[in-house]
């Protein structure tokens, strides 16, 4: 059996304890060897009005997950700059893990709009896409044809949502709380805590 390893994108702006829960969840869950996250630099799908620098955001990243000797910091996405699609990163993925197999992390909330990204009939096969339910998100009332994808692609898609912890915390609440001047402890790692209030992050 081939020895297997998460991918996990996103801008992590910030990282939250919500991200590394998810992680640790999936390393479990999958029996992975490995979670790669992989910071983007400019989103495709996102608006990068808030958007931290890549730096920033990368240092807050490595800082949170170098206690966890199952966690991989992989900037691929940052040294390339500007946008990025996943499908670029999976296919370099695969050139340096060419005996893994892949599987691709994301949450409920991504998964109505994968029929968006780029490549990605080729992208479901490339790797295993496997979806971890947030707050809110009923996996049995999701029905194949509102994927809008192929009929294959979308019932493997279903078959691989799981249902773990839910931790109801969020980028974007963390953003305005820190612009707001309100405590964000508990909801980040101490270090990002830190970090955000000696870089002044996030204010408007």
């Amino acid at each position: 059996m081939k020895s297997r390893i998460g991918i996990f994108g996103g801008t992590f702006n910030p990282v939250h304890m919500g991200h590394l829960i998810l992680a640790q969840d999936a390393l479990e869950a999958f029996d992975l060897g490995k979670v790669l996250f992989v910071p983007c630099d400019i989103p495709p799908h996102k608006n990068a009005l808030q958007l931290a620098p890549a730096a920033h955001r990368a240092a807050m990243l490595e800082k949170a997950i170098e206690d966890n000797p199952d966690f991989e910091i992989c900037d691929i996405e940052i040294r390339r700059g500007g946008t990025n699609y996943s499908i670029d990163t999976v296919r370099h993925l695969q050139k340096l893990y060419p005996r893994h197999d892949l599987f691709f992390i994301i949450g409920s909330d991504s998964l109505m709009e994968l029929h968006q990204w780029k490549d990605i009939d080729e992208l479901l096969r490339l790797c295993r896409f496997v979806t971890f339910v947030r707050p809110g998100f009923d996996p049995t009332k999701v029905a194949g044809k509102a994927l809008k994808l192929k009929t294959g692609l979308s019932r493997d898609l279903i078959k691989n949502v799981v249902a773990v912890h839910q931790i109801d915390i969020s980028a974007s609440d963390i953003r305005h709380r820190a612009a707001e001047g309100m405590s964000i402890r508990y909801l980040v790692p101490t270090f990002v805590e830190i970090y955000i209030a000696e870089h002044n992050l996030y204010k408007t």
